[in-house]
């Protein structure tokens, strides 16, 4: 210890806002030094007394310089390089002195004349040597870090713990690698992702947005600038599935018996796309191209397969497939997909509607499949993103448009490996997030169990938007797909408040704490919880309420 700052070295330190002026430069206020440097992660030394003055400094970021979470900086020759506290303990060689371990963020110029920060960008070149100097941050230096000024970039709120500095989130970077955005219910998740596409709508009002919606929850906040489509106009035609999707809906049956009655779905499916006169066109028709076929065409082929003399013995996997497919065709439920009204050549419309070609100043479609029976939900969800990639896939040679596909409840369509046999969604998922951005389609996922995503998949997300989190294990699997710089900042992720958040990843400069701006009533999700105190004391009316609900019930409408 005989090579540290004596005890008492910092006695004279007065807060920033009051450091003298020499000159016309402000004296900045050392609080520590430098004791050992291992790349990104160091350590220093804090003095006890330097940090109780600096905790009455008027300006917030100064007062919190030396918390854990808060940030630091360190002068190597004409440079300020910034650093964010991880972790604190008391030196055990004297009550004195504070360890803290750090995690460089990056690095800025330092301004001849008046000391203060510019220019700042992400690593450092050059690291401190023991002993050297360690001082407050202050709001002005976070300023410079966070300004976005020349970067396309969308404001979300504010940066912990300052009162006026924005925080900002670089557009293309953020789309262009995939952004998750992780919170526990009830900390204001569905609120923050409304906010978050509110932001990008504005910025991009000829855009293209898909959002899935699993509980009708987005319709309020994006009636007046987006399209809704469900269940009574979303009209998506059957014969877009791909064989593999045909397989999930029409088939019942496991094991031996299933591969069977694939191999006769996939040869009689071939024969009713290949009956269209768009599909005669087409030299090498495979089952999965999107040919528009008549149901009824698909059960004549499998009655007349069934029919032929070999085929005698065994029709049990004739009348599986029959059976179902008329089950489907009669059920109400499935109009949306499965009516006879949906056999026309609509596809370039139906791309048109969903993907927002062009905009017209509503570019984002929220497609609410709470009222999709729930047998195929997954398979309406598979199809709405194998459709956004592969028009990404086939439309290279076009000009680009590239498409955002934002998935709410994440963890039901991209589970973890539990079922090897996984499903269409799953697959198609994990392949977006993975390539997608080589060809234009950037995924947004949003999901409150992380633990419960397909490993991998979240580590895919250049940009992490971590709410209030209170699952270990969920704590856990965020914290292992994030990169190591931003360690100190996961450690508050259970004390996080109600609509905080820490972004993390390619779409910000540095890891951040951000505090969500508000949003008006008519731009935010029908998402809140219900009180109960209030709604227990209202009474009258139950007998039409018990009425018109099993009305509904009964006729699976909403």
């Amino acid at each position: 210890m005989s090579e540290m700052p004596g005890p008492r070295a910092f006695d004279n330190a007065v807060p920033l806002g009051g450091a003298a002026a020499i000159g016309g430069l402000a004296t900045l206020t050392p609080i520590g030094c430098v004791t050992a440097i291992a790349g990104a992660s160091s350590r220093v030394l804090l003095d006890r007394a330097a940090l109780e003055i600096i905790a009455q400094d008027p300006d917030p970021v100064v007062a919190t310089a030396g918390q854990v979470g808060g940030q630091i900086k360190m002068r190597v020759g004409g440079i300020w390089l910034i650093a964010n506290i991880r972790a604190l303990a008391l030196d055990p060689g004297s009550n004195e002195w504070v360890r803290a371990d750090i995690d460089f963020l990056g690095e800025g110029d330092e301004e001849r004349l008046t000391g203060k920060l510019y220019n700042f960008r992400r690593g450092v070149t050059r690291y401190p040597i023991p002993g050297g100097e360690v001082f407050p941050i202050t709001t002005a230096d976070l300023r410079q870090v966070y300004s976005a000024a020349d970067v396309p970039h969308i404001q979300i709120g504010t940066v912990y713990p300052t009162r006026d500095v924005r925080a900002a989130l670089y557009v293309d970077a953020m789309l262009g690698k995939h952004f998750a955005l992780v919170g526990s219910t009830g900390t204001g998740k569905s609120t923050s992702a409304a906010l978050i596409l509110h932001r990008i709508c504005e910025l991009a009002p000829q855009g293209h947005v898909v959002m899935i919606d699993p509980h009708g929850e987005y319709a309020a906040a994006f009636r007046g600038t987006g399209a809704i489509f469900d269940v009574s106009n979303l009209a998506m035609p059957y014969w877009l599935m791909n064989f593999e999707e045909h397989c999930e809906v029409f088939l019942t049956s496991s094991g031996a018996d299933r591969q069977l009655d694939a191999d006769i779905l996939a040869k009689c499916l071939l024969a009713a796309r290949g009956k269209n006169r768009l599909g005669q066109e087409i030299a090498k028709l495979t089952v999965d191209a999107p040919i528009p076929y008549l149901l009824s065409d698909l059960t004549q082929f499998i009655q007349a397969d069934m029919g032929k003399l070999d085929r005698a013995g065994d029709t049990a996997p004739y009348l599986r497939l029959k059976t179902k497919i008329d089950e489907i065709k009669a059920d109400p439920r499935y109009s949306f997909m499965f009516s006879g009204m949906l056999v026309a050549d609509t596809m370039t419309d139906f791309l048109a509607r969903i993907f927002r070609m062009p905009g017209d100043g509503r570019p984002i479609s929220i497609v609410d499949v709470s009222g999709v029976p729930s047998e195929i939900t997954a398979v309406v969800v598979a199809v709405l993103s194998r459709m956004t990639f592969d028009y990404a896939i086939w439309s290279r040679n076009e000009p680009q448009r590239p498409i955002l596909l934002v998935c709410e409840e994440a963890h039901r369509y991209i589970p973890s490996g539990r079922n090897e046999r996984g499903s269409a969604v799953g697959r198609i998922l994990s392949r977006i997030a993975k390539e997608g951005r080589k060809y234009g389609v950037s995924l947004g996922l949003i999901t409150q169990r992380p633990s419960d995503l397909e490993e991998g998949v979240l580590s895919q997300c250049g940009t992490i938007i971590a709410m209030r989190l209170n699952n270990e294990r969920d704590q856990a699997f965020v914290r292992a797909a994030m990169p190591e710089g931003a360690r100190g900042f996961l450690d508050s992720i259970p004390a996080l408040r109600n609509r905080e958040c820490i972004v993390c990843g390619e779409g910000v400069a540095v890891p951040i704490r951000v505090s969500f701006d508000a949003l008006d009533d008519d731009k935010r999700p029908a998402s809140g919880d219900p009180l109960f105190s209030r709604l227990w004391r209202e009474t009258g009316g139950e007998d039409g309420i018990l009425q018109r609900t099993v009305q509904r019930w009964r006729a699976q409408g909403r």
